[in-house]
């Protein structure tokens, strides 16, 4: 097994909206806001869906890997209904291996509503559901040993299980790699964040907007010594500036693509770091590496979903 990923097991439900809609219902435009099922159901009432997609950040990631020819794993926490066994069946159908077994849950399968507004940003609201409470025992070690990297999601770092079933995975891994996943995640969990970049993982993708929370900085000199300091590979994307990779030894850019049709940016980090792991994990310079994390998300931005037609 190349990579097995482990992240929330989220139903992505996309909807298009206008600006007036976040503003109408308090919602920050580009972020990610946890909410409950009461108030899930409550927004959805509003609109009409475009797509469900069996979701989640890292999974996304992960099933952009397998269309790449990667063998490629995931684990992520689900409950035996409608939604889980379209789940599991939409992983399958993306020859993605699923190392859980759907059993009955207290909480049903997680969902995320993704809003998009006409300048192609997406705001999403998630309500976790069953996803966020994955502990320990829902880790398969077997798998985990057997793939040449792990790659988590900061999304899924919470105190109590989740945490605990992270570092497990952590343990466990021959490689590991995480995406900072969003800069209201990256502030909830600064410290733990940290301790994680400096000192267990192999490889970290961030924006610009989480790294500059993560360790405080002003400019992106900061985040280069940052980076070159801590002895490990640190992925920036930095939007239309492209991405750049830090090591202890080198620094490398990669321009972004341009004139695209640009109509949803959902996807845009997960594919970059798909793209970038391929890469990385066949052999590839790092910036070929960059470059196909660059191809991937420019493809997926001008499309609608977080999934490569």
């Amino acid at each position: 097994m190349k990579i097995t990923g482990i992240g929330n097991a989220i139903v992505d439900v996309i909807c298009k909206v206008e600006d007036e809609f976040l503003k109408k219902n308090n919602l920050t435009k580009s972020n990610m806001k946890l909410i409950d099922e009461v108030e899930f159901k409550k927004l959805l009432s509003n609109l009409k869906i475009e797509e469900t997609v069996s979701g989640g950040s890292v999974a996304n990631s992960i099933v952009g890997l397998s269309q790449l020819g990667n063998k490629v794993g995931f684990i992520g926490k689900i409950d035996d209904d409608d939604l889980g066994e379209k789940y599991e069946q939409g992983l399958k159908k993306e020859k993605v291996e699923y190392f859980y077994n759907r059993k009955k849950e207290l909480l049903p399968t997680g969902t995320c509503l993704i809003l998009i507004t006409p300048d192609s940003e997406r705001t999403m609201c998630t309500f976790l559901g069953t996803a966020g409470k994955i502990n320990k025992k829902d880790i398969d070690i077997k798998a985990i040993k057997n793939s040449e990297m792990t790659f988590l999601e900061g999304y899924l770092w919470d105190e109590g299980e989740p945490k605990e079933a992270f570092i497990e995975a952590i343990n466990h891994s021959n490689k590991k790699a995480m995406s900072l996943s969003d800069k209201f995640c990256v502030e909830r969990h600064k410290k733990s964040f940290l301790e994680l970049v400096q000192n267990k993982l192999d490889i970290t993708f961030a924006n610009e907007q989480e790294i500059f929370e993560l360790i405080d900085a002003k400019s992106f000199e900061e985040v280069i010594s940052f980076g070159k300091k801590i002895n490990k590979t640190l992925i920036i994307t930095r939007s239309d500036k492209g991405s750049v990779a830090i090591t202890q030894d080198e620094i490398v850019e990669c321009e972004s693509q341009k004139n695209l049709n640009i109509v949803d940016l959902t996807g845009a980090g997960d594919l970059f770091a798909a793209g970038f792991l391929h890469g990385y994990l066949n052999k590839m310079s790092t910036y070929q590496s960059l470059r196909r994390g660059t191809e991937m998300a420019s493809q997926i931005i001008q499309q609608i979903g977080a999934r490569l037609k």
